[in-house]
């Protein structure tokens, strides 16, 4: 459960990335958020497991208050949320497996940590977070070896090892083809409703967004503009949340939308 009351992020040169966002995700929810450049939809990720500090406000994920919280609350916090970066964030000069562990590392001492030991317990953990993104076939190759999507898979899979109870994606597919970007949502999608994992996920293209959003939060200018389903969001919605006219740039490339 999250939960955002009043919260305004202000960033210290004077930008304010979040203005007065009230907003309550359930558990279990997949939500995306949608917005241009600059609306406030990675900040609105980024205090959620802490990353960006909020200014005023409050914001709780589950019963843990995130005003004020210290290093050893925020440590705690984040080895409940996952996050997926755009650019992947793997190692790549090590396997895919190794990759994976790197989510349990919460979970395992620095002595064992740094000499890569790990728990046979960790090691099944590794082996079906890649099962449920269809590379366990990749365990033992180099990541620097594997396409795009391929590693985007990779850094999902590591999340899930993490045992989350939060998954958070700040614009995940936004270097891949389409059909690798359908690919990933997919995983994202199927993993949310098969363990239950509260996922939030930004996105520019409203395609995918009516495609897996379950609920679409639309960000404008740092405030919620819109909240509801992918059903209720067409066009005008989005025009609304995007503040202009809707063009080709905001459909996947290629894709059936476009």
């Amino acid at each position: 459960m999250i939960t955002f009351d009043d919260v305004t992020v202000r960033y210290p040169n004077g930008v304010v990335g979040l203005d007065d966002v009230s907003l309550h995700i359930n558990p279990g929810e997949f939500v995306v958020v949608v917005g241009l450049s600059g609306a406030g939809k990675s900040t609105l990720i980024r205090t959620i497991n802490g990353l960006v500090p909020i200014t005023s406000g409050r914001l709780r994920v589950d019963d843990r208050e995130l005003s004020g919280a210290g290093r050893r609350q925020l440590q705690s916090l984040r080895a409940d949320v996952g996050m997926i970066f755009q650019s992947f964030n793997l190692v790549r000069r090590t396997s895919v497996m190794n990759n994976v562990l790197m989510g349990r590392l919460h979970a395992t001492s620095t002595a064992r940590s740094l000499v890569g030991w790990y728990s046979k317990a960790d090691k099944e953990l590794a082996f079906e977070a890649l099962e449920r993104v269809g590379i366990v076939d990749k365990a033992y190759a180099r990541a620097a070896h594997l396409s795009g999507g391929q590693q985007q898979r990779v850094a999902i899979a590591r999340v899930l090892a993490q045992d989350p109870k939060v998954i958070l994606a700040d614009e995940p597919v936004a270097s891949l083809d389409p059909p690798t970007a359908n690919v990933v949502m997919q995983d994202l999608q199927r993993i949310n409703r098969a363990l239950g994992i509260t996922t939030v996920v930004n996105l520019h293209f409203l395609d995918l967004a009516r495609r897996y959003g379950d609920r679409i939060i639309g960000m404008r200018a740092g405030k919620v503009v819109f909240d509801g389903t992918g059903d209720q969001a067409d066009d005008a919605v989005f025009e609304e949340i995007y503040g202009r006219s809707l063009s080709a740039d905001d459909v996947l490339p290629g894709s059936a939308g476009a």
